[in-house]
């Protein structure tokens, strides 16, 4: 089995900033693209960013400028950190990795728990 877990997370006022973690773990053969989504009350979830296995970062234009994501691959650990935060910001973060399990190397799509980030005017 493989999970993600988040952290990281929570309240903060515009301007301010926050680091989300995200560890993958079990099973583990190699991970190819992680990211991170978000979704908004009463909206779908979208794109923020994406980095691949080489760290070649993707982000949404909302994202362009403030967020920056990372990966430790020998951590199997993504990060978003995000700064200049604005109340629009304001979602539960998902974090996202498509993974090659250990010993069928089966390819799969993972989603985290998911993790609140409120941001305050």
């Amino acid at each position: 089995q493989v999970q993600l877990v988040e952290s990281g997370g929570g309240l903060v006022q515009a301007g301010g900033s926050l680091r989300l973690s995200c560890a993958a773990s079990g099973s583990i053969f190699s991970i190819n693209d992680m990211g991170w989504f978000r979704q908004a009350p009463g909206n779908q979830r979208e794109l923020v960013a994406t980095i691949t296995s080489g760290d070649i970062a993707n982000y949404a234009d909302s994202a362009k400028g403030r967020f920056t994501i990372s990966r430790d691959n020998a951590k199997n650990t993504v990060y978003l950190q995000m700064n200049s935060l604005k109340p629009e910001d304001t979602a539960v973060y998902y974090c996202n990795a498509d993974i090659i399990q250990r010993f069928l190397k089966i390819r799969r799509n993972y989603w985290g728990q998911g993790t609140q980030v409120t941001v305050s005017s």
